[in-house]
């Protein structure tokens, strides 16, 4: 029998959601960490959603890396009581390198040189990966926090939470590279550039993008690159801990799609990249799944159709009643759609030991903690 997610969020320390753009992983993620804390549980939901939608839902103004404690009157007065607590926690993507560089740098002196780096200051918000990156040393962080039973993960859009996966050891491949070490070869000695000191192919490479950038921009990384390499020992051995994190065994990664094929074949991709690298699926949730209407299988025909207009006493255009018939027809051929989809996806995922859980199409998006409460039950009692 699969493991549900209610017992996930029993017995895992860390549940990652991920997913394509636009699925609801965001709203699967704070939905889920709603229910664990209605469940008991004391739950940190961690997100670096851009939109920080997360906030808006749960009645908080704003979120920051401190960490913000859900009033949990809020929850009361919804009509669903807390056994637990959540707070919430926005990623500060260059906060969590500076820290990175003041634990690590040598000397208070090279850590500065590095803060103060224009180069550093690109790098540490703006550089693709970073983020994804920075995420997972602060899930690290935060792991054993003994404040916390659960910590719920949301993650970018799965482009970018692949990223995740290769994150630590591209790190240290260009923390460690040829180029790396020309810049630190030309610069270290004397503390400014000189490519003299270079082998010739070396210094003509260099000289040729100097003629392009600026001799400045060459000195300024050649600055930051040493400056960086300063921290080499520390970032890898943070890598190694991320990478030991996301193997844990109470570590369980989420994968929310919609019903969509495009979505339902990126969510297989990062499944079976989660499968390389050995990380456990935790459960497929599929949002946004569109039932069959009443009477799906017998249809529904014009004469009812004007029927049940004229008990409801609503007046349409003559061929309203035709229109509804069409509609109905168009809803139950979605609904099956969507089904033959999630088959090919239980197929494919080869999920037997896996859940998929179902979330149906809702009438509004989630935008209170009323709404993400019922989610939340829906998710926990293994969907629809």
């Amino acid at each position: 029998m699969p493991e549900s997610l209610a017992s996930l969020t029993q017995s895992r320390r860390v549940l990652i959601t991920v997913g394509a753009g636009g699925v609801g992983k965001t709203t699967s993620a704070a939905a889920l960490a709603v229910a664990a804390a209605r469940a008991g549980r004391r739950v940190l939901c961690l997100t670096i959603d851009p939109a920080r939608r997360l906030a808006e839902s749960l009645g908080i103004a704003s979120m920051d890396t401190s960490g913000h404690v859900v009033d949990p009157a809020i929850f009361a007065a919804a009509g669903f009581p807390m056994k637990g607590a959540l707070t919430a926690m926005m990623l500060d993507t260059k906060r969590t390198f500076d820290e990175l560089v003041i634990k690590y740098s040598s000397t208070k002196e090279k850590a500065e040189r590095l803060l103060g780096n224009k180069l550093y200051k690109y790098v540490s918000t703006s550089l693709a990966g970073t983020q994804e990156y920075m995420a997972m040393e602060k899930l690290v962080a935060v792991k054993d926090d003994p404040k916390y039973d659960l910590i719920i993960l949301d993650t970018p859009p799965t482009a970018n939470a692949l990223d995740f996966l290769d994150a630590p050891e591209r790190l240290m491949g260009a923390l460690d590279s040829t180029a790396m070490k020309w810049f630190i070869q030309a610069f270290e000695s004397s503390g400014k550039l000189s490519l003299n000191l270079l082998a010739r192919s070396a210094a003509l490479v260099l000289r040729g993008i100097g003629k392009i950038t600026g001799g400045g921009f060459l000195e300024a990384m050649a600055e930051f690159i040493t400056e960086l390499n300063d921290l080499f020992g520390g970032f890898k051995e943070r890598a190694t801990m991320v990478q030991k994190a996301l193997r844990a065994p109470d570590v369980s990664f989420v994968l929310v799609t919609s019903p969509a094929p495009m979505s339902i074949q990126e969510v297989l991709f990062f499944s079976d990249r989660l499968a390389e690298h050995k990380m456990p699926r935790g459960a497929f949730v599929v949002n946004r799944f569109r039932l069959p209407p009443a009477r799906a299988v017998e249809g529904v025909t014009v004469a009812q159709a004007r029927e049940a207009l004229a008990k409801r006493g609503i007046a349409l255009e003559e061929e309203g009643a035709e229109r509804i018939v069409r509609a109905h027809q168009d809803q139950v051929r979605l609904a099956q759609l969507d089904a033959l989809h999630v088959r090919g996806l239980a197929g494919k995922a080869k999920a037997g030991d896996v859940p998929i859980v179902r979330v149906p199409e809702l009438a509004t998006d989630v935008h209170d903690v009323r709404l993400l409460a019922e989610v939340g039950e829906i998710l926990m009692t293994g969907g629809v």
